[in-house]
């Protein structure tokens, strides 16, 4: 057998979306593969086959799970051979290949490499190759490649070497969290992303049902409080300590850069963090810096930052890790101070840090307070939908321990995790609600509901199901699992969900994260805290699938967040969810609704800070997700705005704070004109401040001579309170160009650099540089073009604006502020363009006909080395140092 036989088709007619992808079929292989992302319950397995069928090759199919691998075949047969019966030309058996074979990637892997297990046989690497050459095999289908271990990763490319295969790969979420070794290595096996099917796209096609997502907060219990108290009070003490440290200072005064920076530029130059975290940490000590060190950095005498926590853990990463080679006469002092360290808890996983550790993110991310957030979310939701809810509690760890085996269960839930949420639920349940467990060990079920379950099970020829009553509670029945059964025994529970047996359903994420369907789900909160977002993208997408019958459905997704009033930022907790929702596309919450991906569309206050405001935002998050009739409204009108969601870049004017504890806050705004309107709005309140004040101190005014008095003393006060604000803003002013005037000239350089060396393909006359200025900032991207070149494009241009690091060529952009007064500022040449001189040059040139007057640097000869200091102490980027981001749009 050579071809699939004749007459093999699928039997519905495509999505738009489906359509498009197949349509450019021929273009996306090119290159000898397929890369498609697209969410779950977008039908990304059909298309899989259906690419299988154009290929026309004996094939091998290998998915993460059995049930996902069982999935592949169980689509085939009934949505495209439209039989029961499996084929005998699809084998499961790695050893025993035909002309579709479908493995686990663990499978392959044990089979590969001769390993004793479920799913390995006696054939090593070599074997296999032989056996699928014998079949001929040239596709290779890697489903949710994302799930591979580094073991799986070298199997499997070793396989692709060997064979030379056409590689399709699907998932659903790419892991753009991972390090850039890592996404090379994704990327190097499946090839860059050719087409996204996207969130927006399947709503408006019906094929998502309309969803939002909701934070609720929480605040630390007294015991969590004093945990996390404890462990600041002990860095403000390990920190003062570090500064008063004589032995540091001594072994920090011997290092050569400092005592001779000018015979030691070629270190500077490699190690500028190390180096900058030296000078600051002298200036905050008072020390004079000799004028050497200015000659270094080309500055006459620069504003040196204050020496907070993340430049002590880079001062001490050089001291006792990467330099440690440069203090031969401290190796005591640097043994001693690391125990220190340790005991202090300013480590984490072998790194520095004084801002968080394993402990406290711990404490904040398994908070027992988000007991007390998961009871009231579920009576909220049972209060709104009654008899019609089914919700799933998600997390991370069964805990066994707390399914007592006593008359009464009244143990403390001191551990978060499936059985101390189902115990808070069970033991406060004063609606009556209908609630159940299921994980791979434990199954609940509310005893009412038990004529259902055996009514289920009957239909899938399971005569008895063992249960029995809890000990504490006979309302509710624990099912006996035994291997025979316990693979059909979720699916009848999960048939009992479906139906409303169980009305809220606790269980753990491997056993429902993923592969697990239950389309009436429609709400979902996510207790899980461990893993990658791609996981908890995978269990978000369990709560927005459509529900046969039922045209009404909404999802509401919740986001359990405790908040850390230590800091001004929120903590740890609210970091990861930062992380969690740049993979989240969704409804902003701003005015005018659109569609964008990243928290800043749920709008976080940068003040939560006591348990007045937590209550507030809770009641408000509340009251928005009642509103599920207009949730489809909204959606409706954010999909009328755009077509397709674009990928674009946004400098950001919001507020940043500082993340060291109980700082002043700082604002950074990423352009000149938001610097100068801070100052001005400063100047406004100073002055209605002052009004007040006088009309306060009139009556004891009572010459003109006070009067006068009074104003210089207010003028005084002004200037000193002001000037150096105004000074600095001034100086910027005259120094740096605005950066938003030029983004989208900066843009059209890039764009014909990328275009002219054939790493764009797309005509010039489809394609178009976007740039808009507004409340949210300076965006910019490009329209038109694949998805692959539009991430191109935005990853190069978010190189050219973010602060430079060290590239091989750099930009100077130069003008003149009121035609006399030299502007000038630094931006790396994207690193693709980077690699030869012939595209650096072209996209110079470019730049020079597109932006204006420029400089083009090679940094790695002796003055561009001296230009890249400069760059990176005097780039408008790094004074203006908020992180430039990465946002998908609806337009």
């Amino acid at each position: 057998m050579k071809t699939f036989p004749g007459g093999i088709a699928f039997k519905y007619t495509w999505r738009n979306y489906q359509q498009r992808v197949l349509s450019e079929l021929d273009s996306y292989l090119d290159d000898g593969a397929l890369h498609v992302v697209a969410p779950p319950g977008s039908g990304k397995t059909v298309l899989g086959l259906q690419v299988m069928l154009k290929l026309n090759k004996p094939a091998l199919i290998i998915a993460p799970t059995i049930a996902v691998r069982n999935q592949w075949v169980d689509r085939f047969c009934e949505l495209f051979l439209q039989t029961d019966q499996v084929p005998e030309w699809i084998s499961y058996d790695i050893h025993r290949p035909a002309f579709v074979t479908v493995s686990t990637y663990q499978g392959l892997h044990a089979a590969c490499n001769d390993l004793k297990g479920k799913h390995s046989g006696d054939a090593n690497l070599a074997e296999i190759v032989r056996l699928l050459k014998e079949q001929n095999v040239q596709t290779f289908i890697a489903d949710e490649a994302h799930h591979l271990k580094n073991e799986w990763w070298n199997t499997l490319t070793k396989l692709k070497a060997a064979l030379s295969p056409t590689l399709v790969g699907l998932t659903a979420t790419p892991p753009y969290d991972v390090t850039g070794a890592e996404w090379e290595r994704y990327i190097d096996l499946n090839g860059p992303i050719d087409a996204e099917i996207t969130v927006p796209e399947l709503v408006r096609e019906g094929d998502l049902c309309p969803h939002q997502d909701y934070i609720y907060y929480s605040q630390l219990s007294p015991e969590e409080y004093r945990v996390i108290c404890e462990y600041r009070e002990n860095i403000d003490r390990l920190f003062t300590d570090i500064q008063k440290d004589e032995e540091l200072i001594a072994a920090l005064e011997s290092l050569p850069a400092w005592t001779d920076p000018e015979g030691n530029i070629e270190w500077i130059y490699s190690n500028m963090a190390s180096y900058s975290s030296l000078l600051i940490f002298f200036h905050s000590l008072g020390r004079n810096i000799p004028a050497c060190h200015y000659k270094v950095l080309n500055e006459k005498k620069p504003d040196f930052p204050p020496f907070d926590y993340e430049w002590a853990e880079t001062l001490l990463d050089f001291y006792l890790n990467k330099g440690h080679d440069l203090f031969p006469g401290f190796a005591g002092h640097r043994e001693q101070l690391k125990n220190k360290l340790v005991y202090h808890g300013a480590t984490d996983k072998s790194q520095i840090s004084f801002r968080y550790n394993a402990k406290i993110t711990k404490t904040l991310s398994t908070s027992l307070e988000k007991l007390n957030s998961i009871r009231d979310i579920v009576r909220f939701e049972y209060e709104q939908l009654g008899s019609d809810l089914r919700l799933v509690v998600l997390t991370d760890y069964i805990r066994k321990e707390f399914l007592a085996n006593t008359p009464v269960n009244d143990m403390k839930l001191s551990k978060f995790g499936v059985m101390p949420v189902f115990e808070k639920l069970r033991r406060e349940n004063k609606l009556d609600m209908r609630i159940g467990v299921l994980t791979g060990a434990i199954v609940i079920i509310p005893a009412v509901a038990l004529p259902e379950l055996e009514q289920l099970a009957g239909k899938r020829g399971i005569e008895n199901i063992s249960c029995s009553p809890l000990p504490y509670d006979n309302a509710y029945l624990q099912i006996s699992l035994t291997e025979g059964i316990k693979n059909e025994v979720v699916k009848i529970v999960t048939d009992l969900f479906q139906q409303g047996g169980i009305e809220v359903l606790v269980g753990t994420k491997s056993l429902l994260g993923e592969g697990w369907d239950a389309p009436a789900l429609n709400s979902l909160i996510l207790a899980s805290f461990v893993g990658s977002f791609v996981l908890s993208n995978q269990m978000r997408g369990r709560a927005i699938r459509v529900q046969k019958g039922n045209e009404q459905k909404t999802g509401n997704i919740w986001h359990l967040v405790s908040i850390d009033t230590t800091t001004l930022d929120g903590g740890n907790d609210v970091d990861m969810l930062k992380r969690r929702f740049r993979s989240f596309s969704g409804i902003s919450c701003r005015e005018g609704g659109g569609i964008e991906n990243g928290l800043d569309r749920i709008h976080i206050p940068c003040d939560i800070t006591n348990r007045e405001t937590i209550d507030r935002l809770n009641a408000e998050t509340l009251q928005r997700a009642a509103c599920r009739n207009e949730l489809k409204h909204r959606w409706q009108s954010a999909l009328e705005q755009g077509t397709r969601l674009v990928e674009e870049i946004r400098l950001p004017p919001e507020t940043v704070y500082q993340r060291t504890v109980r700082q002043k806050e700082v604002c950074l705004h990423r352009t000149i004109g938001c610097l100068f309107a801070d100052l001005f709005f400063g100047v406004l309140s100073f002055a209605g401040d002052t009004v007040v004040d006088f009309f306060r101190s009139a009556r004891g005014l009572s010459s003109s001579r006070d009067i006068k008095l009074w104003l210089l003393l207010v003028g005084i006060s002004g200037l000193l309170y002001f000037g150096r604000q105004t000074l600095h803003a001034f100086s910027m002013y005259i120094h740096y160009r605005d950066i938003s005037k030029d983004i989208r000239r900066i843009g059209e350089a890039l764009l014909r650099s990328l275009h002219k060396a054939g790493m764009i393909r797309t005509p010039m006359q489809e394609l178009s540089v976007k740039a808009s200025t507004g409340t949210t900032g300076v965006h910019c991207y490009l329209e038109g073009g694949s998805r692959y070149e539009q991430s191109l494009f935005t990853d190069s241009l978010h190189e050219i604006v973010s602060p430079v690091d060290n590239p091989r060529y750099l930009i100077l952009r130069k003008s003149r502020f009121l035609f006399f007064y030299p502007q000038i500022d630094y931006h790396a040449v994207p690193e693709i363009l980077g690699r030869k001189k012939e595209l650096a040059v072209s996209f110079y040139q470019l730049w020079r006909k597109y932006v204006g007057n420029c400089e083009l640097v090679y940094t790695r000869i002796a003055g561009g080395r001296r230009t890249l200091l400069q760059a990176r102490v005097g780039s408008l980027a790094a004074r203006l140092s908020e992180e430039v981001e990465h946002l998908n749009k609806w337009r």
